[in-house]
């Protein structure tokens, strides 16, 4: 028969957990937006106005180029302009129709009617955040058809 002599117990503390440190500016900003945008498009969580957030302005951010671009990703919350910033430039300009197709493409489940609603929830709180003069030099880049999706009328030219 084997006798153990019983040891004495070592304790190892658990770690106290480290003050974690304030939420930055930039993070409240998007946090901001993001509500907005569910507050907009009715989304029932945060989370999914998040999702849709990020994939509207990744889609976006490859059709928005030069100033207008850096402009766009400065006037936005820190992680919205990178978003924004890391897409590679489209090389040929969508139709509003198209984008919008395209946004579809990248959200499961959605169709173009979804899409568009997606699309205008996140580009009209954009160009609420924005203002006037950016929103009108980023639609001076974009095809025509956007300015709805931005939540602006779009008036042809008279004759």
């Amino acid at each position: 028969m084997t006798v153990t002599t019983p040891q004495p117990r070592t304790t190892i503390p658990t770690p106290s957990p480290r003050p974690r440190p304030k939420a930055e500016a930039g993070d409240a900003d998007w946090l901001e937006l993001t509500e907005a945008v569910r507050e907009a498009g009715q989304y029932p969580t945060r989370a999914e106005a998040e999702r849709v957030t990020r994939i509207v302005l990744s889609a976006l951010g490859g059709h928005v180029t030069g100033d207008e671009r850096v402009a766009l990703a400065q006037a936005l919350p820190r992680e919205a302009g990178r978003v924004i910033a890391s897409q590679i430039p489209a090389t040929h300009p969508l139709t509003a129709r198209e984008f919008v197709e395209s946004v579809a493409t990248r959200i499961e489940g959605s169709t173009p009617a979804t899409a568009r609603w997606d699309v205008s929830s996140v580009l009209s709180v954009l160009s609420d955040r924005i203002g006037e003069p950016l929103t009108t030099r980023v639609l001076a880049q974009l095809p025509a058809g956007y300015a709805l999706l931005f939540g602006r009328a779009e008036l042809a030219p008279t004759a």
